[in-house]
């Protein structure tokens, strides 16, 4: 990580960073640290059949975990006797938990406890007895002492949970309170049959709460994680040791259940519960204390010091108890009271509560806020920073109920909105944010390149990026997932998966795909609901299970389908956008897919696709509408030029959609480490010849018949080129503009003057009208830090926006690159060049390639560049035929490999070359070209380790003997190709470390 990482503060408290939590995305990973999962239970044959429910206590206890959705059920072990229980814990080391009974077969309870601490043994010990005079013996000896607790069999399995939950509770009480703020609810309690008794009410209580009052539209791990935070239970005997507690973690305390009489002092006081409850409120008035008791008589007193009451000799305790919990806890719903008591209305989740604050009544306001209600019912519901920020305002902190009544829900709001922020959640049309939420259709996996943004969108948010420079939004655009289960259910009810994997005509695939008549109906409405909040431009991205890997990246394989979102009739646009998905579910079983899996070790039924749904950055210049610009940027260059570095990354930038940048066509290049070094424009000539002189943009008028699906087979329909002329009228170029003039041979900075319009990015690079050198910098950094390796990004930025709004940058893409160790440096020296059939100082890749004796050879006397399609089609059959031979070849050819610029190079993508083992790059006659960093097809090259080398037109570090290749006879000879056979292997030898090469022919 760079130095300029070290300087951002991560959202936390010091703590935190001490102990490595991350940032707050893990805030409950961390919670509940000390689990029970093992339980040695000791007790005699009869005990346990009178525990075990004729035998079910384990799947009792296992079907209570899972309806309750706790994780890790705990294993239960029986032993009759203390010997083999302590042998059984030495030996097996694997237990959290010893429960014992009264009854041992080799020994007296008390001697078994003994003997464990005498064994060094430090595991909890709860003694689980009945209600008879061996308890009551017991206890008259103080045996009680040898345990950590003690609890009564009255026939209630859930009692073991309660236990359990009470250890845990205990343990993780301090760790988990000091990192998150957890709250916890104080019993105070000495009677060991009455706490046995409503422990586990209490304990199901709590848990089935914070079920039911986890956050709407949460994913469903986000779900099961925030259950950590559940308030812990704290059970005490007597008045020091409640108080000890209570002072030491009075904040957080959500309530108190407490009984009247119990021990103060060393002495049994019958208003021990009374005093303790005058002492919280004068701390605390808001902190919700329920007194119980069998004396009627301590009703009043409970009543005037604001306590609930609850009679223990009533015989619906235990409703009462879980009733006064949901009322004054928090638990359940808010109920709206007026002065008087009454309902005045009730909210159920925080969606609900905002839209009820806007409308009940003053006093119903006043009433809640003067007793914190609003922070308690928070606080119950794990909702803890919003908790604290409202509980230190008083109502006379405002001007008035008004003020009041919109900082409540401002501050609502704001919370629901920040939260949201680098958190995927399940879609939910009231709580999704079209400005900035990313959420799931689905449970499904999300796919590479789904987790890739959503992965750095925690990253930017929880490094609070987004506003870090001046006048600048950094964000990834909202966008809604459709997970791979969704895929899945697509292929199974129109019975597609067996037709794809075994039809070679994508034509046919895609037709069969698009027809298909059932599409899983969540994800059908899931969409509609997202199409009524969003009424920009969409990008449908695939994101499949293997696309951004860290070993292949599937860049460019699978497209991606704009659509303008633009017609009146939201049906028509949910079915646009029924079809672009359907057209990226079909793309995984293209000819191109299919090529590409083979060369991997993976299987194509392995692969699922995911699909994002991304709102587009840009804006709307009549019919059109595209970004400023777009581009890609790696943190690592394979072509530095002095005084570039490799680590100091390169970037590509274009004029428009990305479209330009990511499939080969005119860019301009640049490190964000050295942004005013551009060799493209470092001379008038070179600036002519490398110019953007059109760019691709978004036509949102264009009429298409989803009855029809003829329209929607090109995944470019949306798009059309438009010359540079265009971007001038809509005021975009001034951006990133210069102008050449003729007369004068020169460049100038601007487009005030007449002359040749250059996208030069002058204004920016030069003149910093926009931070990108640094914001690319920053982010290169900070993924190449998350991801462990160097990343690419890809990125687009808004910059004609109103006056006083913010310019954005929005990251639409991260992935990791594939960096291959140089285990080996090979140095040339002293080499007859006769002997070489090309020699660079611009190589990717490192190592000796051998066992080549082929090459596929573009003959540059023939070649016409206007016919450059025609050449990739040749080119793609003679690949075709070596591989069908496995026979791995050189590839030789002019201009850029890939680019989709017919004038830059030949046009092909990577599995027309797939059989390449290195490939040579070379310049037109007439024309230098730059080497295709930034292309997904470049990408996937190094991802094969396919030897890459650059030969410039005129260069004196660079050489290619084209007079001894075009001699050579070919086995097959086509208009612009040749294939040549040789008897002796061809050696390529590349130094990666020093960007050098040599091929050796073959004599």
């Amino acid at each position: 990580m760079k130095n300029r990482l070290k300087n951002f503060k991560i959202d936390t408290d010091p703590f935190w960073l001490e102990n490595g939590y991350g940032t707050r995305f893990q805030k409950f990973q961390n919670l509940m640290r000390y689990r029970i999962r093992d339980v040695l239970i000791v007790s005699s044959l009869y005990d346990l059949y009178i525990f075990e429910e004729d035998g079910r206590l384990y799947e009792l206890i296992r079907s209570e975990y899972q309806g309750l959705n706790l994780s890790h059920t705990p294993e239960l072990t029986h032993v009759s006797n203390g010997g083999e229980a302590i042998k059984l814990i030495r030996e097996e080391k694997r237990f959290d938990l010893i429960v014992t009974t009264l009854h041992i077969e080799d020994m007296q309870p008390a001697t078994f406890a003994k003997k464990i601490r005498q064994e060094g043994i430090t595991l909890p010990i709860i003694m689980l007895a009945f209600d008879n005079r061996e308890l009551a013996d017991m206890l008259a000896h103080k045996e009680n002492l040898l345990y950590d607790q003690i609890f009564i069999w009255l026939g209630n399995f859930r009692l073991l949970l309660a236990i359990i939950k009470y250890l845990e509770d205990r343990h993780n009480v301090e760790h988990d309170t000091h990192i998150m703020g957890v709250q916890s609810i104080i019993i105070i309690e000495d009677n060991i049959r009455d706490y046995s008794f409503f422990l586990p009410t209490v304990f199901i209580e709590i848990i089935n709460q914070s079920q039911r009052a986890i956050r709407e539209g949460m994913s469903l791990s986000n779900k099961n994680l925030r259950q950590r935070a559940r308030p812990k239970i704290i059970l005490n005997k007597n008045y020091e040791d409640a108080w000890r507690y209570y002072e030491k973690y009075h904040d957080t305390v959500l309530g108190i259940i407490s009984d009247i009489g119990f021990p103060y002092k060393g002495k049994y006081d019958h208003k021990a519960g009374l005093k303790f409850a005058a002492n919280v409120r004068k701390m605390h008035p808001d902190i919700s204390v329920l007194l119980h008791s069998f004396q009627p008589s301590n009703e009043k007193r409970a009543r005037e010091l604001g306590c609930e009451f609850l009679s223990k000799s009533s015989p619906t305790f235990l409703l009462e108890l879980k009733q006064s919990m949901a009322i004054h806890f928090g638990f359940g719903d808010f109920v709206f009271r007026r002065l008087d008591r009454s309902e005045a209305a009730r909210a159920s989740d925080l969606i609900s509560l905002e839209k009820q604050l806007k409308v009940i009544p003053d006093e119903s306001l006043v009433y809640h806020s003067e007793r914190n209600h609003f922070s308690n019912w928070l606080k119950a519901r794990t909702e803890f920073w919003l908790a604290h920020k409202l509980r230190p305002r008083k109502v006379t902190d405002f001007a008035s109920i008004s003020h009041l009544r919109k900082h409540i829900i401002a501050s609502l709001r704001e919370y629901r909105k920040s939260w949201q922020k680098g958190v995927v959640t399940d879609f939910d049309r009231e709580s999704f944010d079209p400005k900035s939420s990313i959420s799931r259709i689905g449970e499904g996996s999300l796919g590479g390149k789904a987790r890739g943004i959503t992965f750095f969108n925690t990253l930017i948010n929880s490094f609070k990026l987004q506003n870090m420079f001046e006048k600048v939004k950094i964000f990834v655009p909202p966008a809604i997932v459709l997970t791979t289960d969704i895929f899945e259910q697509f292929l199974d009810e129109n019975d597609l998966l067996d037709f794809a994997l075994n039809t070679s005509d994508d034509k046919k695939i895609l037709g069969k795909f698009l027809n298909a008549e059932k599409f899983p109906e969540n994800a059908a409405a899931g969409l509609k609901a997202f199409l009524e909040l969003v009424k920009k431009p969409l990008a449908v991205r695939s994101s499949s299970l293997l696309e951004d890997s860290h070993n292949f990246p599937f860049a460019g394989v699978y497209g991606t389908y704009m659509l303008p979102n633009s017609h009146r009739d939201i049906e028509v646009r949910v079915s646009e956008l029924i079809m672009a998905v359907k057209h990226v579910f079909a793309s995984t079983y293209f000819s191109t897919s299919k090529d590409y899996i083979k060369a991997t070790s993976f299987r194509l039924e392995e692969e699922k696709m995911a699909v994002i749904v991304q709102v587009l950055c840009g804006a709307k210049h009549e019919n059109r509408f595209y970004p400023t610009f777009s581009g890609t940027a790696r943190s690592y260059n394979f072509y530095p030029v002095t005084p570039q570095k490799s680590a100091d990354g390169i970037a590509s930038v274009a004029l428009g959609l990305g479209k330009m940048v990511v499939e080969g066509g005119s860019s301009l290049r640049f490190s964000p480490i050295h942004p005013r070094h551009t060799m493209q424009f470092s001379s008038p000539k070179l600036a002519l010849e490398n110019n953007q002189y059109d760019f691709y943009a978004l036509d949102l008028e264009k009429n298409v018949r989803v009855d029809h699906n003829d329209n929607l087979e090109e995944i470019d329909y949306f798009i059309k080129k438009h010359p540079l002329q265009i971007a001038e009228k809509d005021g975009v170029l001034n951006f990133v503009g210069s102008t050449y003039s003729p007369q004068n041979d020169v460049i100038y900075d601007d487009i005030s003057s007449p002359g040749i319009r250059l996208v030069s990015f002058s204004p920016i690079l030069k003149y910093d009208i926009f931070p990108l050198a640094e914001i690319l910098e920053l982010l290169l950094d900070l993924g190449s830090w998350g991801m462990g390796t160097p990343v690419e990004i890809e990125f687009a930025v808004e910059m004609d926006v109103p006056k006083n709004k913010l310019q954005k940058f929005s990251l639409l893409q991260i992935r990791p690159m594939i960096l291959h160790r140089e285990l080996e440096v090979l140095t040339f020296k002293n080499i007859n060049q006769e002997k070489l059939i090309c020699q660079s100082n611009q190589v990717m890749g490192n190592g000796i390639i051998d066992n080549v004796y082929d090459i596929i050879l573009v003959d540059r006397n023939r070649y016409d560049r206007s016919k450059s399609r025609d050449a990739a089609r040749e080119i793609k059959l003679l690949n075709s035929k070596l591989i069908e031979a496995k026979k791995p070849y050189l590839l030789v050819g002019v201009g850029r490999w890939g680019s989709q610029d017919p004038w830059l190079g030949i046009p092909v993508s990577w599995d027309q070359i797939s059989g390449a083992r290195a490939i040579i790059e070379t310049g037109f006659r007439d024309i230098p070209v730059t080497p295709s960093q930034g292309s997904h097809f470049f990408e996937n090259l190094n991802s094969f380790m396919v030897g890459y080398f650059t030969v410039q037109t005129g260069s004196q570090d660079s050489y290619i003997d084209w007079q001894w290749l075009l001699d050579q006879k070919p086995v097959e000879e086509l208009a612009f190709t040749k294939h040549l056979h040789f008897d002796k292997q061809i050696i390529i030898k590349m130094n990666g470390r020093k960007n050098q090469g040599i091929i050796v022919k073959p004599e």
